[in-house]
C-alpha cells in the first residue's frame, strides 16, 4: 500500500489513472441508475459491443480508437433506440446482430492494420494506467455532457424511467427524451472502455448502482452514492492491483461483483 501511495504522489501516469478513475465513477454514478431502473442492460451490452467496430474502423485510417468509438456509441445508440421503439417485438434480435456485427468489422479491419495492435487490445479489456492527459480532457469533456445534460433534463428523464405511459399522458415527446437517455448511455461506455475496457464495462456501469439501490430509494440518492461507491471501487482497486501488478480493470470488477454479493447477504441476514 505504501508503494502505491508513493507511486500516486510521485507517478505521473499513475495520478492520471486516478483521475481517469475518478471521471469515470462520475459518469457511471449518473447514468448507472437509469440503465438499472430502466432496464437498458442489454441495450448498453449491445451498444458497448458494437463500439468495436467503429474502433477498428479508426483504427485502419490512423486516427484515434476513442474518435471512431464515440462516433460508433452515438450511431448504435440511436440505432438501437430506434428500433425498440419500432419493433420492441425483434429488440433482441437486431441488438444480437449489432453486437456481433460490430465486433466482427472492428477484428476485420483490425485484422487488415498493419503494425503493432496491443494498444486497440487494451480497449477491450482495459488499462487504466495508460490513460493520457489528451484521453483526460476527452473524459471531462464527455463528463460535462453527461452531467450537464442530466441536470437540464432531470425531471423528463426521472418521468420516463418510471412511467413511460404517464409521460405521454403529460404530453412529453417520450421518443426524444429515451434516445437521448440512451446517448448519454453511449458516452458513459465511451467514458468507462480506458477503465475497465469494453468486456467489462457493463458491470461497472450497473454495480455499484445495484448496490446504491440497496440503500436508497430516489434517483438522485441513487447517483450520489453509485458515484462515491465508484470512487472508492476504483481507488481500491487499483491500490490491490498495482503491487502484484495485477490488471487494474478486472480487479475492479471483482471488488464491485464481490460488494454487491456482500451487500445482498447482509440484507437477506437482517430480513
Amino acid at each position: 500500500m505504501s508503494d502505491f501511495v508513493a507511486a500516486v504522489f510521485n507517478q505521473t501516469f499513475m495520478q492520471y489513472a486516478l483521475a481517469g478513475g475518478l471521471l469515470a465513477s462520475l459518469a457511471c454514478g449518473v447514468v448507472g441508475p437509469y440503465v438499472l431502473v430502466k432496464r437498458l442492460g442489454l441495450l448498453a451490452g449491445g451498444i458497448a459491443h458494437a463500439l468495436l467496430g467503429g474502433m477498428g474502423v479508426a483504427y485502419f485510417f490512423g486516427q484515434s480508437p476513442l474518435a471512431g468509438a464515440l462516433i460508433a456509441a452515438v450511431v448504435a445508440a440511436l440505432i438501437i433506440g430506434w428500433v425498440r421503439l419500432q419493433f420492441g417485438e425483434e429488440e433482441d434480435t437486431i441488438i444480437a446482430a449489432l453486437w456481433a456485427v460490430g465486433m466482427a468489422v472492428g477484428v476485420l479491419f483490425i485484422s487488415r492494420t498493419p503494425g503493432y495492435t496491443a494498444d486497440l487490445m487494451s480497449y477491450l479489456f482495459g488499462n487504466i494506467l495508460l490513460i493520457s492527459r489528451s484521453d483526460l480532457v476527452l473524459l471531462v469533456v464527455l463528463n460535462a455532457i453527461i452531467i450537464g445534460t442530466v441536470v437540464l433534463f432531470y425531471k423528463q428523464f426521472l418521468v420516463i424511467a418510471f412511467d413511460e405511459e404517464f409521460a405521454r399522458a403529460r404530453g412529453l415527446n417520450v421518443r426524444f427524451y429515451y434516445l437521448l437517455m440512451l446517448v448519454l448511455v453511449a458516452l458513459t461506455i465511451v467514458v468507462l472502455i480506458r477503465v475497465v475496457g469494453l468486456i467489462l464495462v457493463i458491470a461497472l456501469l450497473t454495480l455499484p448502482a445495484a448496490i446504491a439501490r440497496q440503500f436508497t430509494a430516489t434517483l438522485y440518492g441513487m447517483m450520489i452514492l453509485a458515484s462515491l461507491l465508484g470512487a472508492m471501487l476504483t481507488l481500491s482497486g487499483l491500490a490491490i492491483s498495482y503491487g502484484p501488478n495485477l490488471p487494474a480493470g478486472a480487479t475492479i470488477i471483482v471488488l464491485a461483483g464481490l460488494s454487491y454479493l456482500a451487500v445482498l447477504l447482509l440484507r437477506r441476514q437482517r430480513q
